[in-house]
């Protein structure tokens, strides 16, 4: 039985346009099945929270735009657990209204903010972990964060570094790095203090709260004075007039980079942020020679390294291409070197400039 303090916060407002065109602005990457498994990211991500979260106490967090296609793909939520982002103002405003949301209901409320659209391989490995993370968290005024035991010197994301000596599982964390040189993440693999940051965040209501109002006090303020309206009929309305108002800012810039209680728990339950093409298929091949075909069926012939995505399971014939990104969608056709997959954003601007909204 799930623990009623238990909450979860699903981040789901982004549009991942680097997955483009299966990922656009009117259906992003966490609505679809982008790893063949039969349900969407979003779905995937849900189902795995269940386990430890009632599923009452879901929040999901979106765009305005998105709420239909939210009730439709998690038909067991109640419309008020949708908190409804009438402008895109980054993680802190969002996390803070949430936060205050919970602590008008549950004042011993504990939350997971999770992102909708990552990848977890040891689902017992990470419920094990966010169990750990609640614990330590409703008997503590901590911030925390899961740390990723890192594998290789990965230039594509942050690095927590932790205090060292500590008895605990749980460590202080001493600083922040954002992605590093090549050169830099090899240091920290080598120093072993180090883990990746996946974004993903636990702690009480009470305690983030607290965080807040010590370093974004204009913030706290602001949506403070909706603390009569939460959960009520009148939640959006307020959101609606206010929200916009808020400073654009992240959780890490705003919050965690400057609070001296966060604390990280290192885990290694098989982790893909599915930030890229390139991280996808990096979570599908077993071999570096691999070709994966998601959608459809296709014949490779002299090829290899590719990734082929469809929408309406066509029948692909590939001859003499290796390292290529192929991705189908509503008549849209996009052939991209995986190594040149950071450029995808500019080229899906080209291509809706040239041909209007695709």
């Amino acid at each position: 039985m799930t623990n009623k303090n238990n909450y979860a916060v699903i981040m789901a407002g982004g549009i991942g346009s680097r997955f483009w065109p299966i990922s656009t602005a009117e259906k992003p990457k966490q609505f679809h099945d982008m790893l063949g498994a039969g349900v969407s990211l979003i779905q995937k991500t849900f189902m795995r929270l269940e386990s430890v979260v009632p599923s009452e106490n879901m929040i999901i967090a979106t765009n305005k735009s998105y709420k239909d296609i939210v009730l439709q793909q998690l038909p067991s939520i109640d419309k008020n657990q949708l908190f409804l982002e009438p402008a895109m103002r980054n993680t802190a405003p969002c996390i803070l209204a949430t936060a205050l949301k919970i602590y008008s209901k549950n004042p011993e409320g504990v939350m997971i903010i999770a992102p909708s659209d990552h990848w977890i391989e040891n689902e017992k490995e990470f419920l094990k972990n966010i169990e750990t993370s609640f614990s330590a968290c409703q008997e503590n005024d901590i911030l925390m964060t899961l740390g990723i035991k890192p594998n290789s010197p990965n230039t594509g994301y942050g690095y927590i570094q932790y205090e060292k000596g500590e008895n605990s599982e749980i460590k202080k964390v001493k600083q922040f790095t954002e992605k590093p040189d090549l050169e830099t993440a090899k240091q920290f693999l080598k120093q072993g203090d180090y883990l990746w940051n996946a974004g993903i965040f636990i702690w009480s209501a009470k305690s983030i709260i607290k965080a807040f109002e010590q370093y974004l006090p204009d913030m706290h303020s602001l949506l403070k004075a909706g603390n009569s309206k939460w959960n009520t009929d009148m939640e959006q309305e307020f959101i609606d007039t206010h929200y916009a108002k808020s400073e654009n800012i992240s959780i890490d810039f705003g919050i965690i980079e400057k609070a001296k209680n966060v604390h990280v728990l290192g885990t290694d339950f098989g982790w893909n942020d599915l930030g890229t093409w390139g991280s996808l298929y990096d979570k599908k091949a077993t071999e570096k020679a691999e070709n994966i075909t998601l959608g459809g069926e296709a014949i490779y012939m002299e090829s290899e390294g590719n990734i082929v995505k469809t929408q309406s399971h066509k029948k692909i014939v590939i001859q003499g291409l290796s390292n290529f990104i192929v991705a189908e969608k509503d008549g849209v056709l996009l052939i991209c070197p995986k190594e040149n997959e950071q450029d995808i954003k500019q080229i899906s601007a080209k291509a809706t400039a040239k041909f209007g909204t695709l």
